[in-house]
């Protein structure tokens, strides 16, 4: 194998690192069998572990996993690479082109002196160089890879600035209490499974008329769950509470909620 070790490694070290792994001869049996989508759902992972680091304030982890991050970019890279479709280079001359494309204000003559003005501005640009011309545009653009919360958040928003929106958060709440009272009404699971989907949508609308991130607000939510249910656990003094009757386990749930509402 022709690699040198090193002390310490750069970007480059790792872009022939992955060329080696993937060496249809003497790569790496699984490396060099990977494609686009067999590491979809990695791609995916190593990018939530990057925010659980950032989420748990530890630039070590987060140096770790963007590390991992950076790995899988290369991978991804160097297959194209193979197929004769782009480079390296190329990406980078994209992402540079970019980012000057959407700060006019650094290097242009636009000006912007507000985070606001900013966004707009770049959002306006986006559209621009996307084609995004109607709503209709707009919306197909929004990945249908995203979590469905975010999905939902995106299409919100965009629709919103549109003009397709709520005159404010109380003809948003008003919609949430009608789709609540529809899928109460639904009687077979393809109809609840419908007004499920329209009630949480209605909630992502909501929270955005609101002022409040519906993402961050569900996290919230379910972190509160994972401690009251912890305290329900040891109220329970060793019992499973699979074995609970539902009145026990009831007072339990609601002691647990008042020492941790």
């Amino acid at each position: 194998m022709n690699f040198v070790q090193k002390d310490q490694y750069d970007w480059q070290d790792l872009m022939e690192i992955v060329r080696l792994l993937r060496d249809p001869e003497n790569g790496c049996p699984w490396d060099k069998v990977q494609t686009h989508e067999s590491l979809r759902m990695n791609f995916i992972e190593e990018t939530y572990e990057v925010v659980d680091a950032i989420d748990q304030k530890d630039p070590d982890g987060i140096k770790e996993e963007l590390g991992d991050i950076l790995l899988q970019v290369m991978t991804h890279v160097c297959m194209e690479e193979e197929a004769g479709r782009f480079n390296l280079q190329q990406v980078c001359d994209g992402i540079c082109k970019k980012l000057i494309f959407r700060h006019p204000h650094i290097f242009g003559n636009a000006t912007a002196s507000t985070q606001q003005q900013v966004l707009d501005n770049w959002n306006e640009l986006k559209k621009q160089e996307k084609g995004q011309k109607t709503l209709a545009d707009q919306l197909d653009a929004v990945p249908k890879a995203l979590p469905a919360l975010m999905r939902a958040e995106k299409i919100s928003k965009r629709a919103g600035k549109a003009g397709l929106d709520y005159a404010d958060a109380a003809a948003a709440m008003a919609d949430l209490v009608s789709e609540v009272e529809e899928l109460a009404q639904a009687v077979d699971p393809e109809s609840q499974k419908d007004e499920l989907g329209d009630v949480l949508f209605a909630a992502v609308n909501t929270a955005r008329m609101m002022g409040i991130d519906a993402e961050d607000a569900l996290g919230r939510s379910a972190e509160k769950f994972v401690r009251r249910a912890k305290l329900a656990e040891q109220l329970a003094q060793g019992q499973p509470l699979a074995e609970l009757t539902p009145e026990r386990l009831d007072r339990l749930w609601k002691d647990a909620k008042k020492r941790n509402p």
